[in-house]
């Protein structure tokens, strides 16, 4: 739980925490969208957008093994999904076969692939997490869907939802921390036994962290009837969302990173061909 990085905000004066959090919301959108227009086996474009990360990671500051660390929360995932491919991926030179168990150099170079784009997607959204406030987040997201008011969207009641959403992510990861050492206490057994005990002891968590979780909102509304807040359209902002020209510099990056892995697709699609 404590390696879960989603939701969570590394406070330093960096190039990326002082961008625009549209721009940065955007980057990522488009860093995805670069990620999985990746061609398959065109493990150069992985490669571009490895340098990508690192570039954003070493101008936001913010520790390069704490960003790897996010991965922790979804390696289970990513081991499923490159055993998965290992096995059923049956095309191919057979490099490894024992009785029923068959692995082809066409699986291994799969579960790569499928390894890399996984973890390339969760170092992405990380960072963005990292560097931008919840506040800032639903600011970037109000602003980014304000021409869905047209449609009578209810613009900053979901931006209010996604920033409240995020901002309770840690609190909850830790009160389900809390949880667990107080239940360990009192003799639960939460790492003994198989998958499926695992996940049966994991159950009686889920009454006390609803009830508190329940509690926190109740809370929450309360405070914030207190200071009479409401969504009117004409509330107004502490901090104003400006684009500068790290924006520009971040965009600019961006489209060089989708025209090159595009430029690649495109090269080997003609060498395939030709």
């Amino acid at each position: 739980m404590k390696d879960f990085s989603f939701g969570q905000y590394y406070p330093a004066k960096s190039f990326v925490h002082r961008m625009d959090a549209r721009a940065k919301i955007l980057i990522s959108i488009a860093y995805i969208v670069a990620v999985f227009l990746v061609g398959q086996f065109q493990f150069m474009g992985f490669l571009a957008c490895l340098l990508f990360v690192l570039i954003a990671t070493i101008c936001s500051k913010v520790p390069f093994l704490k960003v790897l660390k996010s991965i922790k929360g979804i390696l289970f995932l990513i081991i499923i999904s490159a055993i998965l491919q290992l096995f059923f991926r049956s095309d191919g030179k057979v490099v490894f076969e024992w009785t029923f168990i068959r692995i082809t150099d066409m699986g291994l170079l799969n579960a790569g692939f499928i390894i890399a784009r996984i973890t390339l997607v969760v170092l992405g959204a990380s960072l963005l997490t990292y560097t931008t406030t919840p506040v800032e987040l639903a600011d970037g997201i109000e602003s980014l869907l304000y021409p869905l008011k047209w449609i009578k969207f209810p613009v900053h009641e979901f931006a209010l939802i996604m920033s409240i959403a995020l901002r309770f992510i840690p609190t909850l990861l830790e009160e389900t921390d809390r949880i667990m050492k107080a239940q360990k206490a009192r003799g639960a057994n939460f790492e003994s036994g198989n998958i499926f005990k695992k996940i049966k002891a994991l159950i009686p968590i889920l009454i006390p962290l609803l009830i508190s979780s329940f509690r926190r909102a109740d809370e929450l509304a309360d405070a914030m009837d207190a200071r009479c807040y409401s969504g009117s359209k004409n509330r107004t902002r502490f901090k104003k969302l400006t684009f500068t020209y790290r924006d520009l510099l971040g965009t600019l990056l961006i489209a060089g990173l989708i025209t090159g892995i595009v430029f690649l697709n495109i090269t080997g699609f003609l060498m395939v061909t030709l």
